[in-house]
């Protein structure tokens, strides 16, 4: 082990995780979705009420209880469109923010420019279609003098109206996110390079510093405003199709169509595990995959089930909140299998004493204290457990969700939710859900042990 450790393999890869784990353009990624934390939780807090209000009384019949009900529903749905619906407008001013000061520039004015310049992205025009279902004579001679185009089909007459300067909402939520964050990188490059370059509005010495701030940020701010509205313009013209619909087609489907399969999930999970044998924090180091690919499947799945209220409708089997709901019980490692373990079976006493220390925090997901008290860190007797238990939980849940027998994770849910409790309430109060985990604890459990017997056998031979 000791060989294999000052090997220069090992060198090359600590080199590589640790500049990874640092990058400063993926450390921003990793932060700005790490910043929307307080509104997505907020959001699926009221689509979790609404769960409660409505559709559980609804598919028990009660639905006196669920129009009593409505007024909270209604206010619900309200905390949703200004949360989770606006998700990519609150990350295009994340992502602006965290680069600008990563680099040394106005934060606040990156995080505007950011912003303006994913809006202005976004299309302005608005399609609806309107049915014109028993509208006949006067009626339709009155739209057609309008100006508007009346198609006529097998169901009747229909209008296809297009208003100008509105915004659709689709564009604002978890469909929007990668648009959002591209966009917002480019504007945000512009802005950073410019300002760097001095090719600013400089004010005399004697103007307040928020009036001299501002004033920096004008020409950097425009020439990235414009350049993402010129984008914006090209893609409409070469293609007729928005820049955004582009981007959602093109990259953002595929690659999270890619993340859906049992293999990336089964090498995501263990790539987050074998940083954290390093001492590297594998969800940090790995954070701009997980979260700007899984985390916008959740917000995705969240948007689709408000909208339908029907849990077939979800378009992710896997999301962010998967890894956490089925397997990271106790934290990285599902080390509160471990916890049961040493109770039962470790004859050490520094083991046990450890186990009694972290088992309070284990159940709130927090191991720190026995991934480096024990330690799990750089310990060959528990590399094998430490390495195959979360791909192991993982592929048991995935196939369980790809089943039907239960739902996918659609709810953020905070990460210290004690385990079972998690994977209930990520997935709309779903009992069947919160016992696979508990499963999973199970299946942890019985892999930790045989380690934890074996160490007692060492530490015999040592004594």
């Amino acid at each position: 082990m000791d060989k294999f450790m000052d090997s220069k393999f090992m060198e090359g890869f600590m080199t590589f995780a640790g500049k990874m784990g640092s990058q400063k353009h993926l450390v921003a990624i990793r932060d700005s979705f790490i910043a929307m934390m307080p509104i997505t939780l907020a959001g699926s807090i009221a689509v979790l009420l609404n769960v409660f209000f409505r559709d559980i009384p609804n598919s028990l019949g009660a639905t006196g209880f669920a129009e009593a009900m409505q007024p909270i529903v209604t206010i619900n749905g309200y905390v949703f469109a200004g949360t989770i619906g606006i998700t990519a407008l609150v990350f295009a001013f994340g992502i602006g923010y965290h680069l600008s000061q990563g680099d040394g520039v106005n934060p606040i004015a990156g995080g505007l420019i950011s912003f303006a310049s994913f809006v202005a992205t976004i299309p302005q025009t608005v399609k609806v279609a309107i049915d014109l279902a028993g509208a006949e004579g006067s009626a339709l001679d009155a739209l057609t003098a309008l100006g508007l185009t009346i198609a006529q089909g097998d169901s009747g007459a229909s209008i296809d109206y297009a208003h100008s300067g509105a915004i659709g909402t689709g564009y604002l939520g978890a469909t929007g996110l990668f648009t959002a964050l591209i966009i917002g990188f480019i504007s945000s490059l512009i802005y950073i390079k410019l300002t760097k370059k001095n090719i600013i509005i400089k004010m005399p010495d004697s103007v307040p510093p928020a009036v001299n701030k501002a004033f920096a940020a004008i020409i950097p701010g425009t020439v990235a405003i414009y350049v993402s509205a010129l984008l914006a313009h090209l893609a409409i013209s070469l293609t007729g199709s928005p820049l955004n619909d582009l981007i959602s087609t093109y990259i953002q489907q595929p690659l999270m169509g890619l993340s859906q399969g049992l293999f990336s999930v089964i090498v995501l999970s263990f790539l987050v595990q074998l940083f954290w044998f390093f001492g590297l924090h594998g969800h940090n180091v790995l954070a701009p995959i997980m979260d700007g690919i899984y985390g916008p499947a959740l917000l995705e799945n969240t948007s689709v089930y408000e909208a339908t209220q029907d849990i077939s409708q979800l378009p992710w089997d896997w999301t962010r909140g998967s890894f956490d709901a089925f397997a990271q019980m106790g934290g990285s490692g599902v080390t509160l299998g471990l916890i049961i373990a040493i109770f039962i079976f470790s004859k050490r006493q520094e083991h046990k004493t450890i186990g009694k220390l972290a088992a309070p925090m284990g159940l709130f997901n927090i191991n720190e204290p026995i991934i480096f008290g024990m330690p799990i860190v750089l310990n060959p007797i528990f590399l094998i457990p430490w390495l195959i238990v979360p791909p192991i939980c993982c592929t048991i849940a995935y196939l369980a969700t790809s089943a039907g027998l239960i739902p996918p994770v659609y709810l953020s849910v905070p990460w210290i939710t004690p385990p079972g409790l998690y994977a209930f309430l990520a997935t709309g109060n779903n009992i069947m859900a919160g016992l696979v985990a508990i499963f999973n604890l199970f299946v942890s459990f019985l892999i930790w042990t045989p380690f934890v017997i074996a160490a007692n056998r060492m530490n015999t031979e040592e004594v």
